[in-house]
């Protein structure tokens, strides 16, 4: 008797069973002491930060193309959209951050859902995101920088660029000091470098503000130009504004990054949600504004793709705009610098940046930099640490990482070596060819914690680990436990002969007594939920939630291979649609698990409309996954490769659940207040 075997020996340590083992919600006796960050953050720098991390140099291009190819004048209602659908992934984090406020984010979130497998996967992606992307923006920064000394050449010599004849390469000096300041700045602890970036992030919003402000005084004085169409407000119709919808989707990119902050947050319950919700509604609204000015002003097949803005000015003989607009994308990249180690970007705003300010400056430095094509990636050298730290803290990576500095409560050792490797790629390597990877991690997280949600609600974790060490302890409750159930069963029993005896003699009297009985002895007895009932609702609702999964990928598949046969995709299709469905109706018609109450830090905010929600969310991801491309999922292939060899070699046999012992949910404090080793 006691408690039941949760995890046979026969998977060993290389089986299936450590791909699938779960944590715990970190709490104050989890955490080991001298890696604690520190609690500096309030709702204002939260705000700062995801709106820092989402309005990246994008939007400065984003409303030329999506423009001219998609939307026309129904921009305003793309961006709408597009914020809609980022709501959906922002309510999965918001939850999660308030439940599980630790730092890691998805990493963190996927560990306790889903488990160390996927997490492991999630981590070594945002491992990359974050190196790629901060390499990527300090090359894009360079040479604004040298524009503000008057030209190409002005930079000093041992700043300017370089070329390199003999390897072939470009070495960019100037990149590399670039990220040693922002490490340096970030070694200082989050207060600082928060602050900083509040200062940047001000700045760029004033640049939007003044182009909401100025541009609507010009709109008024000329008539609204853009809305004065034969062809009416959706050119390329219904179907044109979707696609402007899905393409301007990347520029939400960012507010998760509040989500890698939680840990340094006051008051995580109350401030993670207010901060993320706040952030993306303030970026949607600045989208919004400034997308109904710009394609007012200009008729959206006028529009120039690649300097909107400025060319809206100018077009309305204001020459001087275009400096204060150029201002505004330098910022910009600044802030996605700075948030570079806090997260997030995006690819198809990647795909746009090159064009920000080369097209936006003077005609002889449209050729300056092509490497801008990676600028919007954001906020990659805070989060990177604070990842790896998450994961050394799990025996993951070597405990190296996990290190937090004593005085300003960073990662320092984290933050340096990060700033190393990507100064290091920030000087001699042309990430062009890696830019497209940026995306995966961060959709292959939203994805995963829109998972999460699911399994939160439905089939969350029952069981605790805890360290080996408290072995004694859950053997002595363990015992306790078996003991009383011994003693109920005896009872039971007893109690069953006694009213079974109670029975045949009420009988015997009916029968052979005379006396009438008005009614039949009917033994009720009331009993809790069966347990089996409960794992067969589990066991369901775990199947559908795979059905779901499935359902998306390959819905989204048949809808975005058009090379494939009419029969091949309509079949794919059919069956994805139907596994989708299923999956979404016997999860609405089923209840939900009752220790989703329990799980985690309670109180907090509460993801709405589930399982709709994130099951909209699933689809909207795994759709912008599977239309990223056949070579950025080879080159990502290639980099989880080498992160699944580092696990099978290393992370499997430290992880800190290798010994851990499994113990049901309910009785983990009594299991804490029995040993002797806890201490309040």
């Amino acid at each position: 008797m006691g408690f039941p075997e949760i995890h046979g020996q026969g998977w060993g340590s290389w089986g299936l069973h450590s791909l699938v083992r779960r944590k715990q919600v970190d709490s104050l006796r989890t955490k080991s002491a001298g890696t604690q960050l520190a609690k500096d953050l309030s709702i204002v720098q939260l705000i700062a930060i995801g709106v820092g991390a989402t309005i990246g140099a994008g939007v400065y291009v984003l409303v030329g193309t999506v423009a001219r190819e998609h939307s026309g004048p129904a921009l305003t209602i793309s961006f709408l959209i597009a914020g809609i659908a980022a709501a959906l992934s922002a309510f999965c984090y918001a939850e999660l951050a308030s439940r599980c406020p630790s730092a890691g984010s998805a990493y963190h979130y996927s560990y306790i859902c889903v488990g160390e497998g996927i997490a492991w996967i999630i981590g070594w992606a945002l491992i990359l995101e974050y190196t790629v992307g901060g390499s990527a923006v300090a090359r894009g920064i360079s040479p604004n920088l040298a524009l503000l000394f008057g030209g190409e050449n002005s930079l000093p010599v041992f700043l300017a660029r370089h070329h390199i004849p003999s390897f072939d390469i470009v070495v960019d000096p100037c990149a590399a000091v670039l990220v040693f300041i922002v490490t340096g700045l970030l070694c200082l602890g989050i207060k600082e470098s928060t602050f900083a970036q509040s200062i940047v992030t001000t700045a760029n919003v004033c640049v939007m503000i003044f182009v909401i402000i100025a541009g609507s005084v010009l709109g008024f004085q000329s008539g609204w130009p853009g809305y004065a169409l034969s062809n009416g407000y959706f050119p390329f119709g219904v179907n044109g504004m979707l696609a402007g919808s899905a393409t301007v989707f990347f520029a939400y990119i960012g507010f998760d990054a509040v989500a890698s902050t939680a840990e340094e947050v006051k008051n995580p319950q109350r401030d993670l949600p207010l901060g993320i919700g706040i952030s993306l509604s303030l970026c949607c609204v600045l989208y919004m504004l400034v997308s109904v000015v710009i394609v007012g002003l200009v008729p959206y097949y006028a529009m120039d793709p690649d300097t909107p803005i400025s060319s809206a000015f100018s077009s309305h003989g204001m020459q001087w705009a275009v400096y204060i607009i150029t201002a505004g994308a330098i910022t910009a990249l600044c802030a996605t610098l700075l948030g570079s180690i806090l997260p997030q970007a995006s690819s198809s705003q990647l795909r746009h940046i090159s064009l920000v300010v080369i097209h936006q400056l003077p005609l002889q430095w449209r050729n300056c930099n092509l490497s801008l094509t990676k600028l919007c990636i954001c906020l990659r050298l805070c989060s990177q640490p604070r990842i790896l730290m998450a994961m050394a803290r799990d025996g993951l990576l070597p405990s190296f990482f996990s290190d937090v500095n004593e005085r300003t409560q960073v990662p320092v050792k984290g933050t340096l070596l990060t700033g190393i490797v990507a100064a290091t790629l920030a000087f001699c390597m042309d990430v062009s060819q890696l830019a497209g990877m940026v995306s995966v991690g961060t959709l292959l997280a939203f994805t995963i914690v829109a998972i999460s949600i699911l399994i939160l609600r439905y089939v969350p974790p029952d069981e605790v680990p805890l360290p080996s060490y408290l072995q004694e302890t859950i053997d002595s409750v363990s015992a306790k436990y078996g003991s009383q159930e011994s003693e109920e069963e005896d009872l039971e029993d007893d109690d069953k002969i006694c009213k079974a005896s109670q029975q045949v003699s009420e009988s015997r009297a009916c029968l052979g007594g005379g006396a009438s009985v008005a009614y039949p002895l009917i033994e009720k007895k009331y009993q809790p939920e069966d347990k089996s009932d409960d794992q067969r609702r589990r066991k369901v609702a775990a199947i559908n939630i795979t059905f779901v999964c499935i359902g998306a990928l390959l819905l989204t598949s048949a809808a975005s291979f058009v090379s494939l046969p009419g029969y091949v995709r309509l079949s794919v299709g059919g069956v994805g649609v139907v596994l989708l469905c299923c999956g979404l109706i016997v999860l609405s018609w089923i209840d939900q698990d009752d220790g989703r109450h329990s799980f985690g830090h309670s109180g907090g905010f509460i993801c709405p409309f589930v399982p709709l929600l994130p099951v909209c969310c699933i689809l909207i991801n795994i759709y912008l996954l599977v239309n990223l491309g056949g070579g950025t999922w080879l080159r990502v292939s290639s980099w989880l490769v080498i992160g699944v060899i580092i696990y099978l070699i290393y992370g499997n046999g430290h992880s800190s659940l290798a010994d851990a012992v499994y113990v049901p949910a309910a009785h983990v404090d009594e299991i804490y207040r029995s040993s002797s080793r806890f201490v309040e």
